[in-house]
C-alpha cells in the first residue's frame, strides 16, 4: 500500500485508555455483572437507540442517565461520570498524533460522543486540523457521511487518509471510502502501523 498523507482518529478508546475496562470496573463496583453494559447494548434495541440518540445529540446526558440507569439497575445520578471514571489519556497515542501533525500531516478527529463536554478543548485544538464530534453533527459512525465530513474539515480527500478506531465495525465504511483503516487494539501496534502507512517516525 502506498503512503498515506493524512490521519483521522477516534477519541475514546484510541487517544484514551480502554473505555470497556472502565465500564466493567463501574459495573463491578455497582455490584452487577461486569459485562452488563455490553450485554444491555447487544440484547436490548431500546438501549441501542438510547445511545444513538445521545451520540447524535438528540438527547443530553440528563435525559440519558435515568433511562439507562433503569436498564442497568443502578442509580442515575452521575452515571456517565461513573462509567468514565477510570478513563485517562493514552499519552503515547496522543504524542503520535502530535508528532504527525508537527511533521505536516493533516490530522482530524472523528468521534462518537457521550456528551460533548468530555473533550479537553486545548488538547483538541493542539492536535487536530479538523474536528467532527457526533453530538454536534446529528450523525454518528458508522454513517459514511461522518467520515467524509472528517476528511473535508481536515482539508483532504478520503483516499489520503489513515483512519484509526477501537471498534471494528466503524472501520468498514472508512475502507469503502478509500481510507486505510487501523483497528486499534494496543498502542504499540497502532503506532507501528501508522509509521508504516504515513512513512514517519512518530515516537
Amino acid at each position: 500500500m502506498s503512503e498515506r498523507t493524512a490521519l483521522l482518529v477516534d477519541w475514546g478508546g484510541v487517544l484514551t485508555t480502554d473505555l470497556f475496562v472502565s465500564f466493567r470496573a463501574f459495573c463491578a463496583d455497582s455490584g452487577i455483572d461486569p459485562n452488563s453494559i455490553a450485554k444491555t447494548f447487544a440484547e436490548d434495541p431500546g438501549s441501542q437507540q438510547l445511545l444513538f440518540d445521545l451520540e447524535c445529540g438528540r438527547i443530553d446526558e440528563a435525559e440519558f442517565e435515568p433511562h439507562f440507569a433503569e436498564m442497568l439497575g443502578v442509580p442515575a445520578a452521575g452515571l456517565i461520570d461513573g462509567l468514565f471514571a477510570r478513563v485517562g489519556p493514552d499519552e503515547v497515542m496522543i504524542s503520535a498524533v502530535r508528532a504527525a501533525r508537527n511533521a505536516g500531516i493533516p490530522t482530524g478527529l472523528v468521534s462518537n460522543s457521550w456528551g460533548t463536554r468530555r473533550y479537553p478543548q486545548d488538547l483538541v485544538e493542539e492536535l487536530f486540523d479538523g474536528v467532527v464530534i457526533s453530538g454536534n453533527e446529528g450523525m454518528r459512525k458508522p454513517a459514511p457521511e461522518i467520515y467524509l465530513l472528517g476528511a473535508r474539515r481536515t482539508g483532504v480527500e478520503p483516499e489520503q487518509c489513515v483512519f484509526v478506531d477501537d471498534l471494528h465495525f466503524n472501520l468498514d465504511p472508512a475502507r469503502d471510502l478509500g481510507m486505510a483503516a487501523i483497528h486499534h487494539t494496543d498502542t504499540a501496534t497502532t503506532v507501528a502501523e501508522l509509521e508504516r502507512l504515513l512513512g514517519l517516525e512518530l515516537n
